[in-house]
């Protein structure tokens, strides 16, 4: 039953679904719905991308087909993954100590380097999106990553991973998956992004590659929090997932790449 309940858990987390929460909330429903997110925002992404398909569809540019793709995700998750690449990076760039990055964070307003790190990413994955959609079956492949972005959160939460404060999102589900199950989350998404890929017409080594890239950024960026921050937060969960989908979106939508 804690998979259940931590499917509901990871859904109103990370959506705007409506579900009804888990009646009892411990490490087990922490660990599933951190294991589940990548099903989770499956109705999202799924939603996003047939949008930008329709976009497509009836003659828009690529390029706007992608800004309602990313616009459709950051409403369908209360743009929360956005806000939190936002603070971390306004955190990280101030040169505080730990405890008052760390109050830089909890005041959730936006500083000039947290705005530019929000342009730079929703822009890279909206043009990206854009091309990944001119594909054939290129929705498919856009749903498939998007989903997989959010494989980024078992890496933060994974077991000697600390919290950075006791309360909280990161609180709730530091160290609560085993390493073993989050190499396992990774593996399946390797997979099933590279099934993905295929169907586009893509080389077997460019999803590779992407996800190999995605899984390195998100190890960087998790190290640097944990030695800057003292451990992880919900706003750090947050800019893991930006981190991982904006590399994923890049690599795929690289032509040079492109067989």
């Amino acid at each position: 039953m804690s998979a259940l309940a931590g499917l509901r858990l990871s859904v109103g987390l990370l959506t705007v679904v409506p579900v009804r929460p888990p009646a009892q909330l411990g490490r087990p429903e922490a660990r599933a719905a951190m294991l589940l997110a990548p099903v989770a925002v499956l109705p999202v992404a799924l939603a996003s991308a047939l949008v930008g398909w329709g976009a497509m569809v009836v003659g828009l540019p690529s390029a706007l087909a992608g800004v309602l793709v990313v616009a459709g995700l950051a409403l369908g998750t209360r743009a929360m993954h956005a806000d939190g690449l936002a603070d971390t990076t306004d955190a990280l760039g101030s040169g505080k100590d730990a405890e008052g990055a760390l109050a830089i964070m909890k005041r959730g307003d936006i500083g000039p380097m947290g705005t530019v790190a929000l342009v730079l990413s929703l822009g890279a994955q909206a043009i990206a999106s854009g091309v990944v959609l001119e594909r054939p079956w290129g929705w498919v492949l856009l749903v498939v990553l998007l989903c997989l972005s959010r494989a980024a959160l078992v890496l933060g939460c994974a077991i000697g991973v600390p919290a950075a404060r006791p309360g909280g999102l990161g609180a709730l589900v530091a160290g609560s998956v085993p390493v073993p199950a989050a190499v396992a989350v990774w593996l399946l998404g390797a997979a099933a992004l590279c099934g993905a890929a295929f169907l586009t017409g893509m080389p077997w080594w460019q999803p590779v590659l992407a996800w190999a890239l995605a899984l390195l950024a998100c190890l960087w960026l998790l190290r640097r929090c944990v030695r800057r921050f003292g451990g992880i937060t919900g706003d750090v969960l947050g800019a893991l997932v930006e981190v991982a989908a904006s590399v994923l979106l890049v690599v795929l939508a690289a032509s040079p790449l492109q067989g």
